[in-house]
């Protein structure tokens, strides 16, 4: 049976591959994302492209009128949309503090913000029974991103996906997150990662490669499928162990 996709952060990365792997399966995608060209770029066979800014309201109710409109019920709703801020438009301070903020805000807004708007904006459409709700966290969840604002971004999703799974259970719908460890090929760490910084990561790892966006998205679609349908409230990690170190 044909579902409706609808992931947030689809035009790349994770979104991207995500994306691709339910479009294969016959599902009807759609790719949600600030740029218009990107989205359409993407080349996911069949895919619906929506533009819109999901850490605004505005945007979150443009994406809410595109849904009922084009697809009616969400069968699958993917949360790839987020970021560490680095590549975001800067604001020119002298005050640190004001720097923080700055670097705080945009990172809640990012990843967090997003996430929470577009869900309880399309919460009344999630299929039921069948629904599922998947939100993209990260390792830095649990052992911290050097500034700190990243990590608790992600980590702010965890009791969301609790809460949530308690909430949507009742209706037949699943909630869960996957927690990615160090991930090539996406758009995360800007034009690329020192090499020495690169080993280190894998290095890390208990299987020693790095981690692709095709790992996450055949996590994320395991989740969605029949076969998951008695896991909810779990935050799956695809590290290759890095998160236990050595």
């Amino acid at each position: 049976m044909t579902r409706n996709v609808v992931i947030s952060g689809g035009g790349t990365g994770i979104g991207l591959a995500a994306a691709r792997a339910f479009a294969a399966d016959g599902d009807r995608v759609l790719l949600l994302g600030r740029r218009a060209e990107v989205l359409e770029k993407a080349g996911v066979p069949g895919a619906l492209t929506c533009a819109a800014d999901v850490g605004e309201v505005a945007g979150v109710r443009e994406v809410a009128r595109f849904v009922a409109d084009e697809l009616g019920a969400v069968d699958v709703l993917i949360h790839s949309a987020g970021g560490s801020g680095q590549l975001e438009p800067r604001v020119e301070r002298d005050d640190p503090l004001e720097l923080l903020a700055d670097d705080w805000l945009v990172n809640f807004r990012l990843n967090t913000l997003t996430a929470v708007l577009l869900t309880e904006a399309l919460k009344v459409r999630l299929a039921e029974p069948g629904g599922r709700v998947l939100f993209l966290s990260s390792i830095a969840a649990y052992r911290g991103s050097g500034s700190g604002a990243y990590a608790a971004a992600k980590a702010a999703l965890h009791p969301y996906v609790h809460d949530l799974a308690r909430q949507l259970g009742p209706r037949g719908i699943t909630v869960n997150a996957v927690a990615p460890g160090y991930i090539e090929d996406t758009d995360f760490f800007g034009d690329g990662m020192p090499e020495e910084r690169r080993a280190q990561r894998i290095a890390e790892t208990s299987n020693g490669r790095a981690g692709t966006p095709g790992d996450v998205a055949a996590t994320l679609h395991w989740l969605a499928s029949p076969g998951a349908g008695h896991i909810t409230s779990q935050i799956i990690q695809v590290n290759g162990g890095a998160e236990r170190g050595h």
